[in-house]
């Protein structure tokens, strides 16, 4: 068999015997051609002509079949390569015996925290008492923790039972830019929340004139804009890399480095912009935090008596116990140097700030304020708040 590329198609062809020629009709050759090709039966007439553009080979050959060409892309070394559409999720590093395991607990992780925090939501929302600057963010927070998980979660839940780890391109973009919004939000609204501790613990006589409802809305509002546009350029960049050869992707859910590394074509202007924008949407509303609680700690340290200065702090401390987490496990994921990178630990720590952070943050948030256990005792019946 020759093999020959024309501009549009790809062309076979086949040395037929004179015996065998006079006894196979052109339909009847193209058809048995077709069907070594595809492995399956073909359902029409074959289309058989000559090839114009290979006068050579046309010497030893009496026939052909041609079929559309599949899209052809050419990588970074300047071969033509086939146009991934689909990806496969690695997953988690376990046996394959614990596949079941980890269904269970992934399960009951996430209706873990959906419980929870709609519990956050509904008890802030049905409470006149909790109708205050602080709260309205800890309800928006348990908003963003509930899109987060779900974002995440059923996708590895699937992979875990069913042993479905494939996801289309359109997907494991959507994925993407969803994962990513939620995070650049989380910065810019954890920032916000930095600020409402600040307000109240330096200027608690201003606080309710500085901090209003309205701006309250309006941080929360400019959080979700600004989380969900930055991410919206990150992903056009990224979704116009072509993407060819291996589409096994590294991780149990679909993360820029781990996307970035099976593209086939210049992928450095998205790099770049990634960079640029993930430093803007990060570094700044944590410069943010950092200055908020520089000047609460300038404040605490002023408070004569002990007892003052450790209910300053604590009115804070849940919010620094989160920010901590958060930022400490987003930047050594993302700014660690590549000596130490892996993907295994890689997954590790994704798991924690995916998983993990969403069913903590409530329980820091909630667990030592006793205003919430009381106002939610008595959402749920179980008591009365105490006057």
């Amino acid at each position: 068999m020759v093999i020959c590329k024309c501009k549009h198609t790809e062309v076979f062809y086949f040395k037929i015997q004179k015996m065998s020629r006079s006894l196979l009709s052109p339909g009847a050759l193209g058809s048995h051609v077709a069907s070594l090709y595809t492995k399956t039966p073909y359902p029409g007439p074959a289309p058989l002509s000559l090839c114009p553009s290979c006068p050579a080979a046309l010497s030893s050959c009496s026939l052909m079949f041609c079929r559309p060409a599949a899209p052809k892309h050419r990588g970074m070394s300047g071969e033509n390569v086939t146009k991934v559409s689909t990806f496969i999720l690695v997953g988690l590093p376990t046996a394959p015996g614990l596949q079941y395991l980890l269904f269970l607990l992934f399960l009951l992780t996430y209706l873990f925290i959906l419980v929870e925090n709609l519990a956050i939501i509904l008890t802030v929302w049905s409470s006149t008492s909790l109708h205050r600057p602080m709260y309205y963010f800890l309800s928006s927070m348990s908003f963003l923790e509930i899109w987060y998980v779900s974002d995440i979660t059923p996708k590895m839940l699937e992979g875990f039972l069913l042993q479905q780890k494939r996801i289309s391109f359109i997907g494991c973009m959507t994925q993407l830019y969803f994962f990513s919004s939620l995070v650049c939000t989380k910065c810019v609204l954890l920032a916000s929340m930095a600020y409402d501790r600040y307000v109240a613990i330096c200027h608690p006589l201003r606080y309710h004139v500085l901090v209003t409802p309205g701006l309250c809305l309006q941080l929360v509002g400019f959080s979700f804009v600004s989380g969900f546009t930055i991410s919206m350029i990150k992903v056009c960049f990224i979704s116009s890399v072509t993407f060819c050869g291996s589409n096994v992707l590294n991780h149990f859910f679909c993360d820029i480095s781990p996307i970035l590394k099976l593209a086939c074509t210049d992928f450095s202007t998205a790099e770049l912009v990634d960079f640029i924008l993930a430093f803007i949407i990060l570094v700044f509303p944590l410069l943010a935090t950092v200055l908020s609680y520089w000047h609460i700690t300038l404040a605490v340290l002023r408070i004569p008596s002990a007892t003052g200065c450790w209910r300053a702090f604590s009115t804070c401390a849940s919010h620094l116990t989160v920010v901590t987490v958060f930022y400490t496990a987003l930047l050594f994921m993302y700014v660690r140097p590549q000596a130490i990178d892996s993907r295994s630990s890689n997954k590790l720590i994704s798991a924690v700030y995916t998983v993990v952070t969403p069913i903590i943050n409530p329980l820091i948030y909630c667990l030592r304020n006793k205003e919430f256990k009381d106002a939610l005792k008595k959402a749920l019946g179980l008591g009365q708040t105490s006057h």
